[in-house]
C-alpha cells in the first residue's frame, strides 16, 4: 500500500496554489494607504495673529474736496481775454533753400495760380 501511494503521489499533477496579490489589489492596497495617511493629517494650527506684518491695515481713501468756483468768474475771465497770447519762439530754418523762402502768403499764392495751365491732350 505504501507503493502504491508513492506512486499515486507522483503520478497525480501536483495542484499548488500560489499566493499571488492581483495589481488591482496592490492597487486598492496602496490608494487604502494613502487615503488613511491624508486622513490622519493634522495640520500645525496657527496663531490668530499670523498675518500681522504680511497683510496691510486697510484704509479707506479720504474723500476728495469739491472743488471752489471763484468768486468773481467774470472778472477773471475778461482778464484772460485780455491778456497777450504767449508765442513760441520761431527759428528760421536755413539748412535747405527754396525758391519760396523770402515770399508772403499772398506772393505764393499768386505763384501758384501762375504755374497752372491747361494741358494739350493727344
Amino acid at each position: 500500500m505504501a507503493s502504491l501511494a508513492r506512486i499515486v503521489r507522483t503520478a497525480a499533477p501536483r495542484s499548488t496554489r500560489a499566493f499571488a496579490v492581483s495589481a488591482a489589489a496592490r492597487k486598492d492596497l496602496i490608494q487604502d494607504l494613502y487615503l488613511a495617511q491624508l486622513k490622519a493629517y493634522k495640520p500645525k494650527p496657527q496663531a490668530q495673529d499670523a498675518h500681522v506684518g504680511i497683510v496691510k491695515e486697510f484704509k479707506a481713501p479720504a474723500v476728495p474736496a469739491a472743488q471752489a468756483l471763484p468768486s468773481d468768474l467774470a472778472a477773471e475771465l475778461a482778464t484772460y481775454d485780455a491778456s497777450a497770447p504767449d508765442l513760441a519762439d520761431v527759428v528760421p530754418v536755413t539748412s535747405h533753400a527754396s525758391p519760396q523762402a523770402g515770399m508772403t502768403t499772398s506772393q505764393f499764392l499768386e505763384m501758384i495760380e501762375e504755374d497752372e495751365h491747361d494741358e494739350v491732350h493727344h
